[in-house]
């Protein structure tokens, strides 16, 4: 799982995050900033801010079945699809070896402008890039050969918050886990209470544009076939 910000995994796949670990999937996430530009309190230094939100996001993953956690340290607010960051996402890839990997779609969505900070489209272009075709090519960035990571190929992608979903998952039974891993980016929703409200919304939203049974829950992806 690749992500911009802390936080972002848990608004857009915590539920399917639980759902994978609750089959005994293994999920680890990449996490590209500290998200040390995120929230309003001046009073706080931006060091503080990223220390803060590493340790928020490390308590949401333990939420939903996650302790693998890489945070890259670029910065929030500025980021941009460069090699650095390609070959960053491609050594997390060839670490892990997974055999899908989620991340931010990096097509923006203008009915849903929020959805694409730019970002999400930034993480999303790397995270693609780094899939197909810097993490099977062993001439892509040699030095994470000198490093011992072999080149690897990762069969799908999914991307989140794309207009053009193609896969839902039912998250129903993970609904709440997912709203229990948004609680603790405190720094971000203060106690939780409206986004758990609003998260509830957007799943039923998304579970009824999938024909799933009234009351249900579920998260939209973008399935691209990379292997």
């Amino acid at each position: 799982m690749v992500a911009a910000h802390p936080d972002d995994v848990d608004f857009g796949a915590a539920g399917t995050v639980a759902t994978f670990t609750d089959a005994g999937i293994e999920v680890a996430y990449c996490i590209v900033t500290d998200g040390d530009a995120g929230g309003d309190d001046r009073s706080v230094s931006r060091a503080q801010m990223g220390a803060l939100r590493r340790d928020e996001q490390r308590a949401a993953a333990a939420e939903v079945g996650v302790h693998d956690v890489t945070f890259l340290g670029h910065p929030d607010g500025r980021l941009v699809p460069s090699l650095e960051l390609r070959r960053d996402i491609a050594r997390v890839i060839r670490r892990f070896r997974p055999h899908r990997v989620l991340a931010p779609s990096p097509e923006r969505w203008w009915d849903r402008i929020y959805a694409s900070h730019p970002d999400h489209l930034a993480a999303g272009e790397a995270a693609v890039c780094a899939v197909y075709p810097d993490a099977r090519n062993p001439f892509a960035h040699p030095e994470l050969v000198e490093e011992g990571l072999e080149p690897h190929t990762v069969a799908e992608v999914w991307l989140m918050a794309s207009p053009t979903a193609t896969v839902v998952v039912d998250t129903s039974a993970a609904i709440d886990r997912k709203i229990a891993a948004l609680r603790c980016h405190r720094s971000q929703v203060g106690d939780g209470e409206q986004v758990a409200a609003r998260v509830r919304e957007w799943g039923m939203a998304t579970a009824a544009e999938a024909g799933l049974p009234e009351g249900a829950a579920a998260e939209a992806f973008r399935l691209v076939p990379t292997g």
